[in-house]
């Protein structure tokens, strides 16, 4: 017969002890209890515990204390702080010492028993192959291995994680990892892009809504929270969220609970929430454009995403990776890297990161026929002469983009006319600017600094579909 699974509980009150141990009791687990700190350190170091879960006061000293320790002296078990209603103070402190969740005062039972799910489905996971992180995020450089050491950490945690990082940089990919080495892996994982979402649509497609709540609201519809109930939701380009869309997502976030646009209640929510951005998302806290408390909230674990040129010595590998997948995808044989392209990348500055290293291996594969790629097949931006920085800014975005940023360089319009130069320097920047940002042209026109309509007009006079 299996050993049975086990839980300490740490809370002064006796009927709160009670409870907790009546409930996991009913999901199969032996529980210890203990009333102070003190008892609860004898306790640790008498048995092993697949879960623990402690009070935020206690008579001896703060659980934050416990939670620290076990952290450090007991890594392979999640410990869970319990606080009072409200005191998200509290909570955020508990996840940044090391706990894996927080629940509060009164107890909700399904949310417990959700935890403690969580907890024991990580106790699980972290037995699988530790190996699985860099099989995703590959890089021998001491940036990349402080990062993947980082995600092993936070994967075992509910925290919520801000990613930060430049555009190209994997963000996404990270966030994927996360949710992949966690507890909530067999949930689903939902990416959304905050500047995808119209303003007005926004409350509707995060919270859902209830037929007839609205013009064309035809059926119920569940919202992003309820889709990723139960697994990890993705706050990609969190900083494009308007104001008032920031105080009903820290609501959201806080009472883990939602109400669906028309409806009279709220229902519980299940979810870890994971965001990124490329901007600084400290920057627009003091220029007030983000709230400060949203953002302590979603900000309780940072992870930066160093850039491409800050590990320049992961590009030999790296670029081989890209290649191979590519040339497997086109059924050809996987070309090497000459020298003079390998030391022709070390020096290109990759302003678009590893998305744009592999649109430029992407672009080389498909146009060269050799086994060895050259300097000549990468049709690397040269600096723009004089200084010019935004001819320089257009190049990178074409590059970023997959064109020939050849036909960019000031030193070859001697053989073009210059009306035909400009134009292409702004079809590049627009289709760069799209896709930065996922074709969403009114934030496309925000983006250039132009107004929506002639955003529209230069698309058509460009012949951009």
């Amino acid at each position: 017969m299996p050993d049975t699974r086990s839980a300490l509980i740490v809370d002064d009150e006796r009927d709160i002890r009670e409870l907790l141990v009546m409930t996991l009791s009913r999901m199969g687990l032996r529980c210890d209890t203990a009333s102070n700190l003190g008892d609860a350190r004898n306790q640790l170091q008498r048995n092993t515990y697949d879960l623990c879960l402690t009070d935020m006061r206690l008579p001896d000293g703060s659980g934050i204390e416990l939670v620290g320790e076990i952290s450090q002296k007991y890594p392979d078990t999640p410990v869970a702080m319990i606080t009072a209603f409200g005191n998200v103070e509290a909570a955020v402190e508990a996840l940044k010492a090391g706990a894996f969740d927080f629940v509060a005062k009164p107890v909700d039972l399904p949310v417990l028993r959700d935890l403690v799910r969580h907890a024991l489905d990580l106790k699980e996971a972290r037995k699988a192959d530790a190996s699985a992180v860099s099989s995703r995020l590959y890089g021998e450089s001491p940036a990349m291995t402080t990062l993947r050491q980082t995600i092993a950490k936070v994967a075992r945690s509910q925290a919520p994680v801000y990613i930060a990082g430049e555009s190209g940089v994997g963000k996404e990919l990270v966030a994927r990892t996360i949710h992949a080495e966690g507890a909530r892996v067999e949930g689903p994982f939902v990416p959304v892009n905050c500047g995808a979402i119209p303003s007005e649509l926004m409350e509707s497609e995060f919270f859902g809504h209830k037929k007839g709540s609205f013009t064309g609201a035809h059926a119920d519809k569940p919202g992003l929270f309820q889709t990723a109930d139960g697994g990890t939701l993705f706050l990609d380009e969190v900083a494009e969220l308007p104001l008032p869309m920031q105080v009903k997502l820290l609501r959201a976030i806080q009472e883990k609970s939602v109400r669906a646009v028309g409806a009279n209640t709220e229902s519980p929510v299940d979810v870890r929430i994971l965001s990124a951005t490329h901007k600084d998302l400290a920057k627009l806290v003091a220029e007030g454009k983000f709230r400060q408390d949203l953002y302590y909230r979603i900000n309780v674990i940072e992870l930066a995403v160093p850039p491409l040129r800050e590990r320049l010595e992961d590009l030999p590998g790296l670029s081989a990776k890209i290649l191979g997948r590519l040339a497997e995808h086109q059924g050809r044989n996987v070309p090497a890297l000459g020298d003079d392209a390998l030391k022709a990348l070390k020096e290109y500055p990759f302003p678009g990161n590893v998305r744009e290293l592999e649109n430029i291996l992407e672009r080389a594969l498909a146009l060269s026929d050799g086994d060895t790629l050259a300097a000549s097949d990468l049709h690397l931006p040269r600096a723009a002469a004089g200084g010019d920085a935004g001819v320089a800014a257009a190049a990178a975005g074409v590059a970023a983009a997959g064109r020939d940023p050849r036909t960019l360089d000031p030193r070859d319009t001697a053989t073009s006319a210059l009306p035909s130069y400009i134009e292409e320097i702004e079809r590049a920047a627009i289709q760069h600017a799209l896709q930065e940002n996922r074709y969403n042209k009114t934030r496309t026109a925000q983006a250039l600094g132009i107004t929506f309509r002639a955003l529209r007009y230069k698309l058509k006079k460009l012949g951009i579909d």
